[in-house]
């Protein structure tokens, strides 16, 4: 017998997927996604974002199109602001929105979990302001494989226990600043060195090696109350049984050990279902969405191409008419994403009532970025060695070619990259600006831009400011780092990590002045390490990682 969907289980249907779109105001195809589809919930990105008064527009038009649609409540807006480099709301250099505050590793590093929380709340509060109600975040990942190319920085650090404090800290603030966080990537994304938005990852531990670590700080999460948790897709053949499926596809894992063994009962939501590690599957994201939901997902996530949200509701629609999703089943997960949006998303009046408050927003982002400052003051780490007193005189600050980024640090549209994935500016905008901070401070600076092949043999005047980003892993930085240090031969150097702190562990970098981590290169996070450098505060930060 072939079950046939009426417009109220196609209405229900819709509020299972959180989709994404592009472009700065409201387009056609998701008036079509919230309309036709009925899809209840909608993430942002940073293509999304101009400034805070058009993200209040934007999400405005998005709740009026639902309402208008006949949606029962108002959509969840979702975004991913994990701060640090994954922060789709702040500010950039070509814009004006979102306070930025120190990522993950960073704000671990100052080993003060009341400001984790305290920045969560203000940043929570931008959010809700502007009408964002969903943030996934905090990352719950323990970065225990330093070669981990997608998580990193965005980790509190490779310490269960700590991980667990801090984000937790992270989840409370959120949540008491009235926006509902996600922790992820259940049941851990920590321990591997692939990047599952390019391949599938397998993580290799027994069961009693997850519960000791990966698993700790959802335990904890969890405990405490977590509104939502976001399931990654790595296969873990201890929990699934074997090494294809990725635990957010995984009934096992969604179901048998999240809902019933560790007893939550907040809403799930997966990864993105458009990373090539379950789009590249068989049958691709349309099967991926019937899989994740026959598995026990409450809200699907697929961010980027209409096509597959087209595809991803029509296989669902076919999935349940075949009775391979149960409606029934459906309607119980319907009940928690209700309940969820209850608390969050409010009423029509909380969704619609509010005209967006200039001078309340600026006021607030004021006292938020005194707040973001101390922050980042605290985060600055001396890994070793003492920073030096330059003589007067030029000044080099050497920063690497921009290599392909973490794919879950999205660019913004329009940013030009050459075919081996390199930024074709001559300089990252972020190490530009450091070296403005230092220009500000010396007045000689010498900002050169160096890659594998760098000629050497130059003037490093009266000292250099080396900077690496995961030199551990593009290990070319650290080749030329020995080339400079036999040319710049009693010349003070100081070795800037500008993301993960790793290669300052390494005895490739020993002999210079000193090494500074600043966790995360942002602007924010770079001008805190200027600071440190030139012994303009002290360097109080403490790494959350070990060698």
């Amino acid at each position: 017998m072939v079950f046939s969907l009426n417009d109220g289980d196609k209405r229900e249907i819709g509020q299972h997927f959180v989709f994404g779109f592009h472009g700065y105001d409201i387009s056609e195809n998701v008036k079509e996604l919230i309309g036709k589809y009925h899809v209840g919930n909608i993430i942002l990105m940073k293509r999304n974002v101009q400034s805070v008064k058009q993200v209040h527009s934007l999400v405005q038009s998005l709740q009026q199109c639902a309402k208008d649609a006949g949606h029962r409540q108002p959509l969840m807006i979702g975004i991913d602001q994990e701060n640090g480099l994954v922060s789709a709301f702040s500010s950039t250099a070509k814009y004006q929105a979102g306070t930025q505050f120190p990522g993950a590793m960073a704000i671990a590093a100052t080993g003060d979990a009341e400001l984790a929380k305290n920045c969560s709340v203000a940043s929570a509060r931008e959010l809700k302001a502007v009408g964002i109600n969903w943030s996934y975040s905090p990352v719950g990942d323990v970065n225990s494989d330093p070669r981990n190319p997608v998580i990193g920085v965005r980790s509190f650090g490779n310490d269960p226990t700590k991980v667990a404090q801090y984000a937790k800290a992270v989840a409370d603030g959120l949540t008491q600043g009235g926006v509902a966080p996600s922790a992820k990537h259940f049941p851990g994304h920590g321990d591997t060195n692939v990047d599952s938005h390019l391949n599938l990852p397998v993580i290799r531990k027994s069961r009693a090696e997850l519960d000791q670590t990966e698993l700790k700080p959802f335990r904890e999460l969890i405990q405490d109350g977590v509104a939502s948790i976001m399931t990654g897709h790595m296969a873990i053949q201890a929990l699934t049984g074997d090494r294809e499926t990725p635990a957010s596809l995984s009934r096992a894992v969604t179901t048998t050990l999240l809902r019933e063994k560790l007893t939550y009962e907040g809403v799930v939501v997966t990864d993105c279902l458009e990373m090539n590690a379950v789009k590249e599957r068989q049958g691709g994201v349309p099967r991926g969405a019937v899989e994740a939901l026959v598995a026990g997902a409450d809200v699907v996530m697929i961010c980027h191409t209409m096509a597959f949200h087209r595809g991803a509701m029509e296989a669902t629609y076919e999935a349940i008419q075949r009775g391979e999703l149960k409606m029934d089943e459906l309607r119980r997960s319907g009940e928690r994403v209700a309940t969820f949006k209850r608390k969050f998303a409010g009423t029509w009046d909380d969704a619609l009532g509010k005209p967006f408050d200039e001078e309340e927003m600026d006021a607030l982002q004021v006292s938020n970025r005194k707040l973001s400052e101390d922050a980042y003051a605290g985060s600055t780490a001396l890994i070793s060695g003492s920073t030096p007193v330059f003589s007067l005189g030029k000044i080099v600050v050497m920063s690497p070619i921009v290599e392909s980024l973490n794919a879950a640090v999205d660019d913004a549209e329009g940013v030009q990259r050459t075919e081996k994935g390199h930024v074709r500016n001559t300089a990252a905008p972020y190490y530009m600006s450091f070296a403005e901070s230092v220009r500000r401070r010396t007045g000689d600076v010498e900002h050169l831009v160096y890659m594998a092949n760098f000629d050497c043999r130059r003037d490093f005047g009266q000292g250099v400011i080396f900077i690496t980003r995961n030199a551990d892993r593009s290990a070319w930085q650290l080749d030329v780092l020995e080339r400079v240090r036999t040319q710049a031969i009693g010349v003070p150097i100081v070795v800037l990590a500008s993301c993960a702190p790793y290669e300052l562990f390494s005895r490739r970098v020993s002999g210079v002045q000193a090494c500074v981590a600043s966790f995360e290169y942002t602007s924010e996070a770079l001008e805190a390490a200027a600071k440190v450098i030139f012994n303009e505060t002290a360097p109080t930060g403490e790494s959350p990682v070990s060698p």
